[in-house]
């Protein structure tokens, strides 16, 4: 398969952008941080992350990104497969129709062609495909902290999340 041959020529790493105040991801030297956002990316993505090598590359890609520790990283599998060790999980969640909304504004913004069923859609099979697949699935991590952000502006999310991990490293000192 032509997707399990590449994985040998793949480079990820992370380089922060001033622009947006965050990292983006870099794919053999690339800035892809946009186009990874895209809807035919999106549609595809948990096919080819159910995978059996992909999902092990990827899991052995994060782990590597994340050795020097303080890096948050979010993803399906993070707090269970990639760093089942993390001091702090954070299991993140919103109303389906919330997600839809923010997903959509988000994809809005490079495709103006995109409607709020393309989106849903794409988000029900995604979840699916992620939460049944035999390869890291989708799962809560037992030990995580769940942060329903339905109703919470990216600021209170922050401070949420900010407090949580205050605690966590209140707690190591102590120790």
């Amino acid at each position: 398969m032509a997707v399990e041959k590449a994985l040998g020529s793949i480079e990820l790493q992370f380089v922060f952008n001033p622009a947006r105040g965050a990292s983006d991801i870099f794919l053999n030297g690339e800035n892809v941080e946009t186009s990874i956002r895209e809807m035919g990316v999106a549609s595809r993505v948990s096919e080819v992350a159910a995978i059996p090598r992909v999902r092990q590359f990827a899991v052995l890609q994060q782990q590597r990104l994340g050795t020097e520790k303080g890096i948050v990283m979010d993803g399906r599998d993070i707090g269970t497969v990639v760093f089942p060790q993390a001091e702090l999980k954070i299991f993140m969640t919103a109303d389906k129709e919330i997600r839809v909304q923010r997903r959509l504004r988000e994809m809005q913004a490079t495709d103006s062609t995109v409607t709020a069923s393309m989106v849903r859609e794409n988000l029900e099979q995604r979840d699916y495909l992620d939460a049944n697949r035999a390869e890291s699935p989708l799962r809560q991590a037992i030990d995580a902290r769940v942060l329903d952000n339905s109703r919470l502006s990216p600021e209170q999310q922050f401070e949420i999340a900010l407090g949580w991990a205050h605690q966590v490293i209140d707690q190591s000192k102590g120790q």
